[in-house]
């Protein structure tokens, strides 16, 4: 057996805004290390082609309708994960979303009550669901993506950004209290990469090079760039990892 197992053969792992991106991205590569992946989105049809693309390569993927800003939907999830599965052992929270992209003074109050409901919200009522499961079979790990916005707030994404401060605080938080039960909780904080929220910034030219100025790798990142880190988190290779937050940003943050 080699030192550091990266295996994720047996674990059932929930992953969430799977449908596309760096949801979608996470799936396929924890299916390629061997997990069981449990796909959740809102819609099935986004869903549907990322688990029939798994199966058919030989892995193995349910697909899930399930809004993480509803917490009827996150209890039915879990719901089936316990029918289906018995247990979870992994689950990656990453289903998020960014409606307002201004400044801070003129954000609307729907936008924030949004934004805050499923970027936090979300995160720990799904954490809350799926640490009492782990608890209860004494392992498991939970891993936050949330984003380097979160450390140091990217123009006129302030919302965003305290949402995803907040992601990083609960991190550190329920890592503190279930680290005694064997379950682990880390957060993972990409940089600027190449998805759906990120295209009209990559898109603008005015906008784009104030990001690269900051880069020191000079470029964005690619939704699979993300994967290596979440596969560490969720494996017994990150045994003693708990309450550890991973900078995936081309030394942005440096």
């Amino acid at each position: 057996m080699p030192i550091a197992d990266f295996s994720l053969k047996g674990k059932i792992a929930v992953i969430t805004g799977a449908s596309r991106g760096i949801g979608e991205a996470v799936a396929r590569g924890m299916a390629e290390y061997g997990a069981t992946v449990v796909l959740a989105a809102r819609n099935m049809p986004g869903l549907e082609p990322v688990a029939q693309a798994i199966n058919d390569s030989g892995g193995h993927a349910l697909a899930v309708a399930c809004h993480t800003g509803k917490p009827d939907h996150i209890a039915a999830l879990f719901e089936r994960v316990r029918t289906e599965f018995g247990r979870i052992d992994v689950l990656v929270n990453n289903a998020a979303t960014n409606p307002y992209f201004g400044p801070v003074i003129d954000a609307p109050e729907s936008v924030f009550d949004k934004t805050f409901e499923v970027n936090v919200k979300g995160y720990f009522l799904m954490s809350q669901h799926a640490a009492r499961m782990m608890v209860a079979q004494g392992a498991g790990s939970i891993i936050n993506i949330a984003s380097i916005a979160g450390v140091s707030p990217s123009p006129l994404q302030g919302v965003y950004a305290m949402t995803k401060a907040a992601v990083i605080s609960m991190t550190k938080a329920f890592a503190k209290e279930l680290g005694g039960a064997c379950v682990r909780c880390n957060a993972i904080c990409p940089g600027l990469t190449e998805t759906k929220f990120a295209r009209v910034l990559i898109d603008t030219p005015e906008i784009y090079q104030i990001f690269l100025r900051d880069l020191p790798m000079g470029r964005h990142a690619q939704p699979s760039e993300m994967v290596g880190a979440v596969v560490y988190l969720a494996s017994d290779a990150s045994s003693y990892t708990t309450g550890t937050v991973i900078a995936c940003d081309g030394g942005r943050l440096i």
